[in-house]
């Protein structure tokens, strides 16, 4: 949803924590130029790589977010958007929470229940969303191969069955945000006989130094009118 959103706005920054990366401290991953991605992976994590590889827009990782918003100002931002920062950044801000679809079997937050958030928190967000309601799905792979294995370091990666080909050689899933090394990688191609590894684009760019045989399974999302004019609505109300 953020990489979707922050195509319909213009000189936007993404702003993140960086999680499980190998770096600390505040670190601008891209700036407004596009192809101009100033670390790894490694210092970046990976979903702030994910980010800078499929944005126009500037993505900070700070564990400070007010500094980062400072650092994107300077940079020239005028909209910043805060990925994961509902309960974590106590500013001013236009709050936006994703309702699980289907709704889950108890109210619980993780790792009890489905929810990132209290139930009690959808009462007080600006705006609160829902996949076919909000937003859609629509998924493609991207170099697809004759037999591919599935390898994934994501939460809950059941969630990808509803867009995998029946015909996969294998599954194999590793724990969220984890560090691929190449040597386990080949001997999962080797040990499957699979042509391609099939992965996601958030794990693809941990795997693509790698130089392996790679298919990636490609989450597109487009975000509904009435969504778009509230938020647009909410901007307009300053002078950017």
């Amino acid at each position: 949803f953020c990489i979707s959103l922050s195509e319909e706005l213009n000189k936007c920054a993404i702003i993140l924590r960086g999680y499980k990366r190998k770096s600390c401290g505040l670190v601008v991953v891209k700036d407004f130029n596009f192809n101009n991605i100033l670390c790894d992976v490694e210092v970046s994590g990976d979903e702030a790589m994910l980010y800078a590889t499929k944005t126009n827009a500037i993505v900070v990782v700070s564990e400070d977010r007010k500094k980062a918003i400072v650092k994107a100002k300077e940079l020239g931002a005028k909209i910043v958007l805060l990925d994961d920062g509902f309960g974590q950044v106590y500013i001013e801000k236009f709050d936006i929470l994703i309702k699980p679809n289907p709704k889950p079997a108890n109210n619980f937050c993780v790792p009890s229940g489905a929810y990132r958030e209290s139930i009690s928190n959808y009462k007080s967000a600006n705006l609160v969303i829902c996949e076919g309601d909000d937003f859609q799905k629509k998924s493609f792979i991207k170099n697809e191969t004759e037999k591919m294995v599935l390898v994934t370091a994501i939460a809950n990666p059941k969630r990808l069955d509803a867009f995998l080909p029946s015909d996969l050689v294998d599954k194999i899933y590793f724990s969220d945000h984890y560090a691929y090394k190449k040597d386990e990688l080949l001997d999962i191609l080797q040990k499957t006989n699979a042509t391609s590894i099939l992965t996601t684009s958030k794990d693809a760019v941990k795997i693509e130094k790698f130089g392996l045989p790679l298919s990636i399974l490609e989450l597109e999302l487009e975000i509904s009118s009435h969504i778009k004019d509230k938020i647009k609505n909410y901007i307009d109300k300053f002078s950017i």
